[in-house]
């Protein structure tokens, strides 16, 4: 994937250039040590025709428009004219107060910008400081990554195996809207196409698979040898279907086909898929795996993907819980990734284990509400070095606000029972990319 953004500093040469070309300066070191993939001009746009030439023979995915001096509206016109991509208005501190000149007049310049941006009815990021300051730095790096993360899933090919369980209609997604709202394909085949497809193999066939399954997961040597060399055979035909159609993401209908046509469960395959990069969702919920595609995007690391089940108002947490299907390289040091049985059908294998403690996380889902429009909710937390809280895979979230509170509003709100906890503070990112896509925040 190819990404790119500009750096537009606009002005006029009426102000203090001096002061102005040291911003500069600061500003284009910053974002390259932010993101390599900046563009920047080579002076000052400080006039109409000097920003159009800069401007000529880019496509970039963002753009970072500062006022290094004040500039009319005409400047910021002639950007959203030539660009349909993501803007972040970007306004500087005067460098000196002291009673005489102004010097860059940066702020009234981003008051004439915004006023063209709603005008243009484009929605945009924000952000007032200095170079060197922190909150400057984050925010822009915040932007860049959810920048980067639209651009990514432009390109992102997502799998729908199967079909949603009756009762769990919330996951469903049709390609149409998915592509229009988040840029990203969706296709879909039947269970029964992997499940065939895993029935072709050999045992030798799939032992490269199960050796791989060994180096992460322990005790499998204690499950019935026939649902160990079944589940292997379930990875093999997911994992060439993965790689053959290129796909990032995939929801998958698990209960109760793979037991009842196949006779092991597919927990762990989606776990096999979650370390090695592919964020996979179990029950056929779509919408969870491109919360979980959006998660991992941003942190480097798989997410655990499970239902809200517990909450202790006292230690202000919330457990988050699912049957075996989370990625092993999430399981606690001390006990790693455990095979078992699943906790209903008792047919293995599938995942048992806590996760490991992460100073930060974020609770994360793409929701919908009533009327069908989109929504993001986010809550941040601390996973907590907990054990093991029920049969299955958990983590357990302190959360940052009011867990009672977070419940309750959820709750309230008609959320969907499926949340994907990231593993790393990713709000001001996903705020960022609500903003870029027209999608509606809850924050909790």
């Amino acid at each position: 994937m190819h990404f790119n953004f500009l750096y537009i500093p606009i002005g006029v040469p009426t102000f203090h250039l001096e002061s102005a070309g040291t911003e500069f300066e600061k500003s284009k070191k910053l974002l390259a040590e932010l993101d390599g993939a900046v563009e920047v001009p080579d002076e000052m746009l400080l006039s109409i025709d000097k920003l159009n030439t800069f401007t000529a023979d880019k496509n970039p995915d963002l753009v970072i428009v500062q006022n290094i001096t004040f500039a009319n509206g005409a400047y910021i016109a002639e950007v959203l004219r030539r660009f349909d991509c993501p803007v972040l208005l970007w306004t500087l501190r005067e460098p000196v107060i002291d009673g005489g000149r102004l010097r860059l007049n940066s702020l009234t310049g981003a008051f004439s910008a915004a006023n063209v941006l709603k005008s243009f009815c484009r929605p945009f990021e924000y952000i007032f400081g200095s170079p060197e300051e922190e909150n400057v730095k984050r925010k822009i790096a915040a932007t860049i990554r959810a920048a980067r993360v639209k651009k990514a899933m432009k390109s992102l090919n997502i799998l729908q195996v199967g079909h949603t369980p009756q009762g769990f209609g919330f996951g469903r997604a049709l390609d149409m809207e998915m592509m229009t709202t988040f840029g990203a394909t969706l296709s879909s085949i039947e269970a029964r196409e992997l499940i065939d497809k895993a029935k072709t193999f050999t045992d030798k066939d799939v032992k490269s698979y199960l050796d791989d399954a060994k180096t992460r997961i322990t005790g499998l040597d204690k499950i019935k040898e026939k649902n160990v060399l079944d589940f292997a055979r379930l990875y093999r035909a997911y994992d060439e279907y993965v790689k053959a159609n290129n796909i990032g993401a995939l929801s998958s209908r698990c209960w109760p086909d793979f037991f009842t046509a196949f006779g092991t469960p597919v927990c762990s395959v989606l776990a096999m898929l979650g370390d090695l990069g592919i964020a996979a969702a179990c029950e056929a919920d779509t919408y969870g795996a491109l919360t979980m595609y959006i998660s991992q995007f941003l942190t480097g690391k798989p997410a655990f993907f499970g239902d809200p089940v517990s909450m202790d108002e006292g230690e202000n947490t919330v457990t988050f819980w699912h049957c075996g299907t989370a990625a092993c390289s999430l399981a606690r040091e001390d006990t790693g990734a455990c095979a078992g049985v699943h906790c209903n059908r008792k047919i293995g294998p599938t995942l048992e284990f806590g996760c490991k403690a992460e100073k930060h996380v974020t609770i994360f889902r793409i929701g919908k509400k009533a009327d069908g429009t989109f929504r993001f909710f986010i809550a941040g937390g601390e996973a907590l070095d907990k054990p093991q809280q029920f049969l299955g895979t958990s983590i357990v979230v302190k959360t940052d606000a009011n867990a009672s509170d977070t419940v309750y509003g959820a709750v309230n709100s008609g959320w969907e029972p499926h949340f994907a906890v990231a593993m790393g503070d990713i709000t001001s990112e996903l705020e960022a990319l609500a903003n870029m896509l027209g999608i509606e925040v809850e924050k909790f």
